[in-house]
């Protein structure tokens, strides 16, 4: 391998590793889930949206860090905005594992939110800077592998830190620490970006990295394109002699002009791209990926079983994305999405159908849950000895034993009493959430992506794809606050019933208006779509 070669794909990699810390902070929550509901006393309904914020607060912080992760990585260089989302990913992690406070718990997530969100953003930009045309696309693609590892590390560490005692929880949110002050450290060993460099005056800087990325010759090539890029930008902001707050809000205007004319011009491509970011989220996806011990544990499993089918799960998710790699150029973005939305619907609706078909009753199995839960031996004996009706609602079942036994004796024990008596097909719950997972990783997860950076025109990709991106990011923050609230309301069933009409939704939304851009140049997709709104006069 050639020198340059292994030093571009040497940086890549360091960089992508904050792909892996931001998969790993936003899932590792999952695991926390039951244990902080307890520690911060979360019931009822105003515990419920509580639990929710507790969850969901991340995705608000990734929307700050996207709006604001460009601006200053502009002004103070890629590298610095990359060192800054790994502080705020080391003292996130710390923070909300030793924090006693619910309110600073919430910040210290919303701080780690701000990190994805700027990890996000840079992370990719970065890595398409430095690395030559012939490896581009594979090396940026390095970073969304990174954060498929990272979820399904952090599904993996919550189930080995399970057994850790009653701070199992804190251990779970502060393991994060620990790739992300690993990637504080490997940071100081890359350079900055060679184009921003450039940008900055720093000419000969910007060669002498591009010199090692891609040597001598091609490193000229690519400074002569670099130089033609930024000479019209060049000249104006130094006729101009702006300062930067005056340059922050020419670039906002700029920004709401490009925005207005992609409503009013491009109304076709910018209703595909939303449409298919909110499809993205509104079939569950992180809300099921955040809450999937809870689901499992609901599903009548046991925490330790609950918890390794987590990690199944996460590993289902790392080996259908290496399939989606695979089969996207070759059988084409549509047919990817067909199959996956229509594997999606078919899941999500037979977990429905999972819940729905589930009883309430104590059995022998029941007793021996509630032993290994701590329930005391004398409560334990009373149910036994007592009839056990059969319940079609867990509002039922507690109801009749709160009256049997007293409501204040059982309050301690009430999640367990549910999980207990719970008799469901959880085997087709595991299949059938496996079943989603794996239809999402081949589709929606990460052909939107692909889909978005190939139907824009070139002059508005970047802030189109900013514009669904953070729409994309609002929605995930949304369902996954009432997702608490809906379980409550409307239980399992109901809550998986929504998401699989949803999902039937999103299918029916692929079939009539998702074009296939396989094998289409940008410029002949911008041609179809694009112009398509607004044909020749005759």
């Amino acid at each position: 391998m050639k020198q340059g070669k292994l030093f571009t794909i040497s940086v890549a990699l360091i960089v992508a590793v904050g792909g892996f810390v931001w998969g790993f902070d936003a899932t590792v929550i999952s695991g926390a889930v039951p244990f902080i509901q307890k520690y911060f006393a979360l019931s009822g309904v105003r515990g419920d949206f509580l639990l929710g914020l507790a969850v969901s607060c991340l995705g608000w912080g990734v929307l700050g860090g996207t709006a604001v992760a460009g601006l200053f990585s502009d002004r103070f260089g890629r590298k610095k905005v990359l060192i800054t989302t790994a502080v705020f990913f080391v003292v996130s992690a710390l923070l909300s594992a030793l924090t006693t406070d619910f309110r600073l718990f919430v910040g210290a997530r919303v701080l780690g939110g701000i990190a994805v969100g700027g990890a996000i953003l840079i992370a990719p930009v970065y890595i398409a800077e430095i690395s030559p045309p012939q490896l581009r696309g594979s090396l940026v693609s390095l970073n969304q592998l990174m954060i498929v590892l990272g979820i399904s590390a952090s599904f993996f560490s919550n189930y080995f830190l399970l057994n850790t005692g009653a701070n199992n929880w804190r251990w779970m949110l502060g393991m994060d620490a620990v790739p992300a002050a690993l990637y504080f450290f490997l940071l100081f060993g890359v350079p900055e970006s060679p184009r921003w460099l450039f940008g900055k005056g720093q000419t000969e800087r910007a060669k002498a990295i591009l010199i090692k990325a891609c040597g001598t010759e091609e490193a000229e090539q690519e400074l002569l394109n670099i130089q033609l890029s930024f000479a019209e930008r060049a000249s104006g902001q130094q006729a101009s002699g702006r300062s930067w707050v005056q340059t922050v809000v020419a670039r906002l205007i700029i920004w709401t002009k490009r925005a207005l004319v992609l409503m009013t011009e491009m109304r076709f491509v910018l209703f595909i791209a939303l449409a298919i970011a909110f499809f993205q989220q509104i079939t569950g996806i992180n809300a099921i990926f955040y809450y999937l011990p809870t689901i499992f544990i609901q599903a009548g499993g046991g925490t330790n079983a609950a918890f390794w089918q987590a990690a199944l799960v996460g590993v289902v998710n790392l080996v259908m994305t290496f399939v989606a790699i695979l089969f996207v150029d070759r059988l084409g973005r549509k047919p990817l999405l067909v199959i996956g939305a229509t594997g999606m619907a078919v899941s999500l609706l037979a977990c429905s159908w999972a819940f729905h078909a589930s009883n309430y009753q104590l059995t022998d199995k029941s007793f021996a849950m509630l032993q290994a839960d701590k329930v005391p031996e004398n409560l334990i004996n009373d149910l036994k000895n007592a009839p056990e009706p059969v319940f079609t609602s867990d509002k039922a079942f507690i109801t009749d034993l709160d009256t049997r036994f007293g409501a204040e004796r059982l309050k301690p024990y009430r999640d367990s009493l549910i999980t207990a008596g719970l008799n469901i097909r959880a085997t087709l719950v595991l299949v059938a959430i496996i079943g989603f997972v794996a239809s999402f990783a081949i589709s929606l997860g990460p052909v939107m992506w692909v889909l978005l950076s190939e139907i824009f025109p070139n002059q508005h990709r970047g802030m189109a794809i900013s514009l669904a991106g953070f729409w994309n990011s609002a929605v995930s923050a949304s369902v996954t606050f009432i997702f608490p609230w809906e379980l409550s309301h409307f239980r399992s069933a109901g809550t998986f019933l929504g998401y699989g009409l949803m999902a039937a939704a999103a299918l029916i939304f692929i079939l009539v208006f998702i074009p296939e851009t396989k094998g289409k140049s940008l410029e002949e997709l911008e041609r179809l779509l694009v112009r398509r709104e607004h044909p020749p006069k005759a």
